[in-house]
């Protein structure tokens, strides 16, 4: 066993009563590297974790997942079960080597790819939970980033992961500390699930307003003829570039960017920041080549990159009501590109559609802005939680914090019920 003065890299003491070890130490079983399988075999059997998931979720339970069957041998070595740490053993950047998951509670047999290595721990010395926040951490990250390699592709080994010099404190403390760290996640999950649900509200006012012409006073309105069908009276029919001019984004080469705040947008969302400020805010965004279909509301001036289209001129829509507009037109399915995909401006600028009438269009923004508003906040809580929640355990660790001194958020509950009200009177606007 290693002694607790033992320095940690990155640390210069820990507190009374912790040790340091090996994270090999720490295992109830040897680390085991995924399963890769042929192209026959998939579809069918079991849930197979691949690094899409590992990259898209922190805590993997019982998701949507592709399927790969596994013979009984492969049943007995492939499985993860309630509180595996799942580690991407590559990735394209330095900062996703050795991403770490936790599985949590699944329902049926899953197993996970050849990219991703499975560690079990002993659970009466090591809380699967206390180690998946660990290397979560800033404290996390660096480790790993000291053992990632920097080639084309960066990545981890298994054997480099087991020779992590780790803290361990006393096992009571590992689960005190979960659940003071745990209320932070609760907290972010209860305002993701909110924002998910101002999302949906917002589309689906657009969809009853503007597709099924469902909006306030529409029982008075008349329905007259159009080549699109019947419209409100006062609406027309047009072509999107009536509506909206797109315009290609423009060219920022890494080594041109400067230090600043101003965010470089490209065809799937920030990609960086920069000092100059190239198109005032409101705006929206979607993509051009390399990933299409994602449209983005920004609501603050930003630089949008050549691999973006960007609404250029607002001449019958708001920004609001184009960001919803845009989104509800698929724009994927008008590639234009063979290797890339390539969303060409030109091709969709002439789609028809139905025009409203400004003052509709006032309305619906006096209905959404409110609730984007606050999804804003809820998404910048969001950040401010999770940086609080990976300090606090990094002074946990560097002994600036006491753990015995700490006590469990009790504010919890009281922001959730502020939280769902505040919901609520969105969903009653």
């Amino acid at each position: 066993m290693n002694s607790p003065e033992q320095p940690l890299p990155f640390i210069k003491k820990l507190p009374a009563g912790w040790s340091v070890k090996r994270f090999e130490e720490l295992l109830a079983e040897p680390t085991r590297n995924g399963i890769y399988k042929k192209k026959e075999f998939h579809g069918r059997g079991q849930k197979i974790i691949n690094m899409g998931e590992l990259f898209d979720y922190d805590f993997i339970s019982n998701q949507e997942m592709k399927r790969v069957e596994l013979n009984p041998k492969e049943l007995e070595k492939y499985l993860v079960e309630d509180g595996d740490l799942l580690f991407a053993r590559r990735s394209l950047v330095l900062e996703g080597s050795g991403k770490c998951s936790l599985v949590v509670k699944p329902l049926e047999k899953t197993t996970f790819e050849s990219s991703i290595i499975r560690a079990r721990l002993n659970k009466k010395e090591a809380s699967p939970e206390f180690y998946y926040y660990l290397f979560r951490s800033p404290l996390g990250r660096a480790l790993m980033a000291s053992i990632a390699s920097q080639t084309a592709v960066s990545g981890i080994t298994g054997t480099n992961l087991l020779q992590l010099r780790l803290p361990q404190p006393p096992i009571s403390t590992q689960h005190k500390i979960c659940n003071i760290l745990s209320n932070y996640d609760r907290l972010i999950k209860n305002n993701t699930r909110r924002i998910q649900i101002l999302e949906e509200i917002a589309r689906s006012l657009h969809d009853e307003w503007f597709v099924r012409f469902r909006f306030p006073g529409h029982e008075q309105t008349k329905l007259v003829d159009s080549e699109l069908g019947l419209i409100p009276q006062g609406w027309e029919v047009g072509s999107l570039e009536d509506a909206l001019v797109l315009q290609r984004g423009f060219d920022l080469p890494t080594k041109q960017r400067k230090e600043g705040s101003i965010p470089i947008y490209a065809s799937t969302g920030i990609t960086g920041t920069h000092n100059e400020v190239k198109v005032k805010a409101p705006g929206v965004v979607t993509g051009r080549s390399g990933s299409l279909g994602t449209v983005i509301y920004v609501n603050e001036d930003f630089w949008p990159l050549n691999t973006t289209l960007w609404v250029k001129e607002f001449r019958k829509a708001t920004p609001i009501y184009a960001f919803y507009l845009l989104s509800s037109l698929g724009l994927e399915q008008y590639n234009s590109g063979a290797a890339v995909p390539t969303l060409n401006r030109n091709d969709i600028h002439g789609l028809p559609i139905v025009i409203p009438s400004s003052s509709m269009l006032q309305q619906f923004n006096y209905h959404v802005e409110p609730m984007l508003a606050l999804k804003r906040n809820l998404i910048r809580r969001n950040e401010n939680l999770r940086q609080s929640r990976d300090l606090l355990l990094t002074k946990l660790i560097s002994g600036e914090v006491d753990v015995e001194n700490l006590e469990i958020d009790r504010e919890g509950k009281a922001i959730e019920v502020e939280e769902v009200s505040e919901v609520r009177e969105a969903i009653a606007v």
